[in-house]
């Protein structure tokens, strides 16, 4: 195959957001609309590798289920342990006893999958494969690229300092096509009209002093964003993208609480993929 007509999946992160990316996959994995290669960034990879290892409703299913248990996310895990997700409970518990990660179908599927990290030390994006969970590092790289800064410790693995990928390239559609892949269906999290706003750099300088380059490409972080949107939406005109958003916006928040809404937002990015589907069959297969 020639790398022009590689298909690949970008898929945006955003927390609780990323329910919506989950619907898109699972109605993609209903069809047997088939990458041949995912890169995501912070939830984008969570729910992606439940896509590459074939796993029908995983996600939705343990979001609802343990999204109430006070280790999951917030102020509980993070007072306790330093991080806004609780790692035992949510990297290891969930994935491996309670709701448990195909990683033998992972394999199987050979479908290259990329972790999106951000260095804290150089501020530059790092983009991981990842290929077999089982003993090796793969489960802290996903971990690493879902930290979000601020509320979560830095991760240290495979001798470099990282944490969520969002920081430094937030939407990879860029990267991806110089890894070979020239057709792109990139996944948002926010509905049309949306762009990133400066953030208040006071909170970084504090906590991430002795990281200046983090701190950088913090500052950075919204004109990147912006132009990586940009860049989304002209390859949506002229063919090479095909782009899927929330055709409306919920109001869910990076850290929402309400199951319902999750829900909500799961069933619109199915019902949004779901109205676009012969088109996304013609992209993909033309």
């Amino acid at each position: 195959m020639e790398q022009s007509e590689r298909l690949g999946f970008v898929l945006e992160g955003g927390a609780m957001r990323g329910l919506y990316t989950a619907g898109v996959l699972d109605v993609f994995l209903e069809n047997g609309i088939r990458a041949d290669g995912v890169i995501g960034v912070s939830a984008g990879t969570i729910h992606g590798v439940s896509y590459v290892s074939g796993q029908h409703g995983r996600s939705i299913r343990y979001y609802e289920k343990y999204r109430r248990d006070k280790r999951f996310m917030g102020l509980y895990p993070l007072l306790t342990t330093g991080d806004i997700v609780d790692k035992t409970f949510c990297y290891e518990e969930i994935p491996w006893r309670l709701d448990p990660f195909d990683n033998d179908a992972f394999v199987k599927a050979g479908i290259p999958f990329y972790v999106t990290c951000t260095n804290v030390e150089t501020g530059r994006p790092e983009y991981i494969r990842l290929t077999d969970f089982q003993g090796t590092d793969a489960m802290e790289y996903l971990r690493a690229g879902a930290s979000m800064p601020l509320v979560s410790r830095i991760v240290e693995v495979g001798g470099k300092k990282l944490l969520d990928g969002g920081v430094a390239d937030s939407i990879p559609l860029a990267a991806f096509r110089r890894m070979g892949y020239g057709k792109n269906i990139v996944v948002l999290t926010r509905a049309a009209g949306y762009r990133k706003r400066p953030a208040s750099l006071l909170p970084f300088r504090l906590v991430y002093r002795q990281y200046p380059a983090l701190v950088q490409a913090m500052a950075r972080r919204h004109e990147r964003y912006n132009r990586e949107l940009q860049d989304v939406e002209c390859g949506a005109a002229d063919g090479s993208v095909l782009l899927l958003r929330p055709s409306r916006d919920l109001a869910v928040s990076r850290t929402e609480h309400s199951v319902k809404k999750l829900r909500q937002l799961y069933e619109l990015g199915r019902s949004d993929t779901l109205a676009r589907l012969g088109e996304i069959k013609r992209f993909c297969s033309g």
